[in-house]
């Protein structure tokens, strides 16, 4: 099957669905311009003189915010910084579903907040937000550019606390709100459509065993190793806003 034989199949699972959940990653935002972790130019493999001493998972670890937070601080501001990226095809067209009544929610790994730019509104974001800060000690809120505009290396509160992103970081547990709805909205999806993903990243990539619909599609550059139901799934290998962008709302 070509991969336009493909699109034309997942544009007739999508029209037959009135329950979509979409669960994404990384992936769906690399065509706005920010990059993803893991691959070949992803910020795990982006060597910087500044933190070659130092993993990736460390410098987005709640050990590091604690025990080194100048060098949190720096990493964090040099390389998290997504203010200026735009929605792309992909959360432009998820948020077309969901405003036609065909999707029930977005879940997404993702930390740069493109989904709500687009317009999604029930977006359950398992991994936090860089567009969100408070601080630790009085619970303050801040908003996105608090923390890289701040002239302080460790950005203070008002009243003296340290000021951080509502990110999830290593070492710390997921919000529970954000992962019972996300799993609750798997549970009774019709259709999942998993996108710009690689599934390795858990417990999220767990998730999608709670799935029990009729239409599973995947949309990813790279193959899963998920199983297909040659009927009823589709897997497509491109770039996930290639693919939304010749699909259609109806």
């Amino acid at each position: 099957m070509t991969d336009n034989e493909k699109i034309k199949r997942l544009q007739s699972f999508i029209d037959e669905s009135q329950n979509i959940v979409f669960f994404g990653g990384a992936g769906v935002s690399t065509e706005s311009g920010v990059p993803d972790f893991r691959s070949k130019d992803g910020l795990y493999n982006n060597k910087d003189v500044r933190f070659e001493k130092y993993s990736p998972e460390y410098l987005l670890s709640h050990t590091c915010l604690t025990r080194e937070p100048k060098v949190f601080f720096e990493f964090y501001r040099q390389k998290m910084d997504a203010r200026f990226a735009k929605p792309n095809a992909a959360h432009i067209f998820l948020a077309g579903l969901e405003s036609a009544g065909r999707l029930s929610a977005v879940i997404t790994q993702n930390i740069d907040g493109l989904h709500t730019d687009a317009g999604s509104r029930n977006v359950y974001e398992i991994h936090g937000s860089t567009r969100r800060n408070y601080c630790i000690k009085c619970g303050k809120k801040y908003p996105a550019d608090y923390i890289y505009e701040s002239k302080e290396d460790i950005p203070r509160c008002d009243c003296g606390g340290m000021v951080r992103c509502d990110v999830t970081l290593y070492e710390e547990a997921l919000p529970e709100r954000a992962v019972n709805g996300a799993i609750n909205a798997i549970k009774f999806a019709d259709m999942l459509i998993i996108g710009g993903t690689s599934l390795t990243v858990y417990p999220a990539a767990s998730y999608i065993k709670y799935f029990s619909g009729k239409h599973l599609a995947v949309i990813n550059k790279d193959p899963l190793s998920v199983f297909l139901d040659p009927e009823n799934d589709i897997e497509i290998n491109l770039p996930i806003g290639e693919v939304f962008s010749q699909c259609r709302v109806n």
